[in-house]
């Protein structure tokens, strides 16, 4: 008796942990799937149309289907790009890019701004998942950047947001939130943002870029740390 897909989508759901658990992550063929879970693959096709509609995967033709939301920013040559980017690079990109959008919202940030940040922490400290912790740190550096009132900079930190599902590093920082969160990011990371609005709204550019670039190496020591933990492991 073939399997439905009201069977075969629970099925899927769990097996994604194990073969794709990541954003981002590429899911094994159609072929292999199916095979795996006993299904056909128009019923695999059909799991895929409802977890795509969810936003838990995007399908891509001539490149596969992946974990995760399709990236909304990013046409395929730009998103090819990315993809040929190393892992410092964007780290790196992070660095140079951010802190000095944290300075810019320090200059232009009423207490409305800051009243908007200080909820994206307190929506950082309540996280309870992996996935929550990605949407609130998502979030606030968002925020950040619409503070800035630069609609440039808004544009380079949503590319950046959606570059960072796309490349190995950030694949990285993401099994780093499955190893530290939620309780390290209600605390530390919380903590870090923080302290960056605290510089917004004391309209102290200095102190912004150095609170952002703080929290950006800190991040940084982390995806180190948790693949040294992985080596050891």
């Amino acid at each position: 008796m073939t399997k439905s897909i009201k069977t075969v989508l629970p099925e899927l759901r769990f097996a994604l942990e194990n073969v794709a658990p990541v954003g981002g992550d590429r899911l094994p063929s159609e072929r292999e799937l199916s095979k795996s879970l006993g299904c056909s693959r128009e019923t695999l096709r059909g799991c895929y149309d409802i977890l795509e509609a969810e936003g838990s995967l995007w399908r891509h033709v001539g490149q596969g289907t992946f974990r995760g939301r399709r990236p909304r920013h990013m046409p395929v040559n730009e998103t090819l790009l990315v993809e040929g980017a190393t892992p410092p690079d964007l780290m790196r990109a992070r660095l140079l890019l951010e802190p000095q959008v944290a300075a810019e919202a320090a200059q232009h940030a009423d207490k409305y701004d800051v009243i908007k940040l200080r909820s994206k922490v307190t929506g950082g400290r309540a996280a309870r998942d992996r996935s929550e912790c990605e949407q609130a740190d998502d979030a606030f550096h968002r925020a950040v950047a619409e503070t800035s009132r630069n609609p440039v900079l808004i544009g380079f930190l949503i590319y950046l947001s959606g570059a960072r599902r796309r490349v190995v590093w950030q694949r990285e920082w993401d099994r780093t939130y499955r190893r530290i969160a939620p309780n390290e990011f209600q605390t530390v990371h919380s903590d870090q943002h923080s302290k960056i609005v605290d510089a917004i709204e004391a309209a102290d550019p200095a102190a912004a870029l150095r609170s952002m670039e703080a929290h950006l190496k800190s991040i940084e020591l982390m995806i180190l740390d948790t693949r040294a933990h992985q080596r050891r492991e």
